[in-house]
């Protein structure tokens, strides 16, 4: 069903310029939603339904609404406008109960009235009436509304008059010579109403009450007070409904601004920018801008230090050391590399499947943030949320402060995963780690092999028995050369390796740095940089609905 009026509110009100400041609109108040305050966008929204409401329903009828405290006379004018006693008119303390509704053209006013939520039985068809006369023929498409008083003790009363002035095109305030300055119209109805004045009328009625030497000045202190409330261009008419005069002025006032068939338009634009204004003042017109680089850099940085990013890369080059060279030092001494203990396991990383099985997987052992690492990160992301929202409205700044804050209680465990759950690369030994260990294993058999030698010509010499010749090699026995060379060929190859070893070590480090701060900056991406950014494009969204809603 909802999918259904949104249908038709975009099929009444496309290719129009009401239509496109009501789409503005609502789409300001959709992305607005949640970021300013909820009374200000349902006050929008609902002008948003009663617009593109009103454009649905008959275009030929306008609606015009009497309004006025008690004892102001509403009534007799009412019944003085349609030539008939529609409406009760109180001779003790005058008072108006509910609504009543007199229609010139009955063809497509049903609609209407059923929307403005007049009951059938206070109807009336002026048209169906015998003493119909020629002269009614200006008000054809009037729906004229005798409202309520507004200052009635009946709180019914008060919600029915501020429902109806909200509905009605054209606005015709009934003011008496006793009460014109009563600052319950005042404060309440007309100053509210200056962004609608192309709409409003005002009316001194009972002018036959007040001294003819007296009329012009209490007319020109009406116009002093509406002109306060910033209604200047209202025209100030005075009549006596009781005795006719000024009524065929005021008809005739009524009949020209209906008979430009721009009322309904005029009041809905009133309606839509008046709310769009009230946005826009909570908005700000801050130009919105991406996120800088530079600043989201510093955040990452914070937050990798304060997630132990420098902690761990250090791990894995002093992993990749130990590791890198128990697989390419000499056999003889590279067994004690075992006796120290591995940086990556001791903090519960690069363990493998099955090690994060013993362990739990649950957490790392990656010490916890220091308070100055934490207030760094604090810093960086109130800066952050400055440097977003500058020059934005209140509501807005501290909406993007808000998001920026609002999942930070999740850090923590997030960094933590992610730590655990980054390939560090330090597993592996180096590719050529392989050919070195067999080659220091071949040195090392060699070695042995020429003591062996060596050992057997010793015993056989101290025997005395007949010693076999000894091949030489330059004029160096073999076997001597096998037992130096393997050792210090050994030795200098483990030499050499360690310099490889280091170089890789550091090679890793480096790729391991680049891989925790891109997991790094995946968290604070998504638990801090995308909540400023959706706030900023609702932000954007907003000011470009507003450009439509104002024109």
């Amino acid at each position: 069903m909802t999918s259904l009026l949104e249908g038709a509110r975009r099929l009444v009100t496309r290719g129009t310029d009401i239509g496109r400041r009501i789409e503005g609109l609502d789409a300001a108040t959709t992305a607005a939603r949640g970021h300013l305050d909820d009374a200000l966008v349902d006050e929008a929204a609902a002008v948003v339904e009663r617009a593109s409401g009103r454009l649905r329903l008959s275009a030929d009828h306008t609606v015009v609404a009497l309004a006025g405290a008690t004892g102001s006379g509403k009534s007799s004018t009412f019944n003085a406008l349609n030539g008939l006693d529609l409406a009760a008119v109180g001779v003790r303390r005058p008072t108006t109960s509910w609504t009543t509704a007199c229609v010139w053209g009955d063809e497509g006013a049903d609609e209407l009235l059923d929307w403005l939520g007049i009951p059938q039985r206070h109807r009336t068809v002026r048209d169906s009436m015998l003493d119909t006369g020629r002269e009614d023929r200006p008000l054809d498409g009037v729906v004229l509304l005798d409202l309520p008083d507004h200052d009635s003790t009946e709180v019914s009363h008060h919600l029915e008059v501020d429902r109806l002035v909200a509905l009605a095109d054209l606005m015709v305030w009934i003011l008496d010579p006793q009460k014109y300055a009563d600052a319950a119209v005042h404060d309440r109805y007309l100053a509210p109403m200056a962004s609608h004045r192309e709409v409003v009328l005002v009316v001194l009625n009972h002018l036959d009450t007040v001294p003819e030497s007296r009329r012009d000045a209490m007319l020109a202190d009406i116009r002093r007070l509406l002109d306060d409330d910033g209604l200047a261009d209202v025209p100030v008419l005075g009549i006596s409904a009781r005795e006719g005069t000024g009524i065929a002025e005021l008809r005739g006032e009524i009949a020209r601004r209906v008979a430009t068939k721009k009322v309904t338009r005029t009041r809905l634009a009133a309606d839509l920018r008046a709310a769009a204004e009230r946005i826009d003042e909570a908005t700000g017109r801050a130009r919105v801008d991406r996120l800088s680089k530079e600043r989201v850099a510093a955040l990452d940085d914070a937050v990798a230090e304060a997630a132990g990013v420098p902690t761990v890369v250090d791990a894995v080059e002093q992993s990749t050391r130990i590791r890198a060279n128990r697989a390419t030092g000499w056999p003889v001494t590279a067994w004690l590399s075992r006796l120290r203990p591995d940086p990556l396991k001791r903090l519960h990383l690069d363990l493998g499947s099955e090690g994060k099985q013993l362990t739990g997987a649950a957490r790392t052992s990656v010490p916890e943030a220091s308070q100055v690492q934490r207030a760094r990160v604090d810093t960086e992301v109130r800066a952050l949320a400055d440097d977003a929202s500058a020059g934005m409205a209140r509501p807005w700044a501290a909406a993007v402060r808000r998001a920026s804050t609002s999942q930070l209680e999740e850090l923590g465990d997030r960094l933590d995963a992610a730590l655990g759950g980054t390939d560090l690369g330090a597993a592996r030994i180096p590719w050529w780690a392989g050919a070195v260990r067999l080659l220091q294993w071949l040195l090392i058999l060699a070695a042995i092999g020429g003591g062996v030698w060596l050992a057997v010509l010793a015993v056989m010499g101290y025997l005395q028995l007949p010693e076999p010749s000894t091949p030489a090699w330059r004029g160096s026995p073999l076997p001597t050369l096998l037992l130096l060379g393997g050792v210090l060929l050994g030795v200098l190859l483990a030499l050499v390796c360690r310099v490889l070893v280091s170089v890789t070590a550091r090679r890793r480090a480096r790729t391991a740095d680049q891989r925790l701060r891109r997991a790094i900056g995946e968290v604070s991406d998504e638990l801090v940089v995308q909540p400023v950014q959706s706030v900023l494009a609702s932000y954007a969204e907003v000011r470009a609905g507003l450009e439509k809603a104002l024109g």
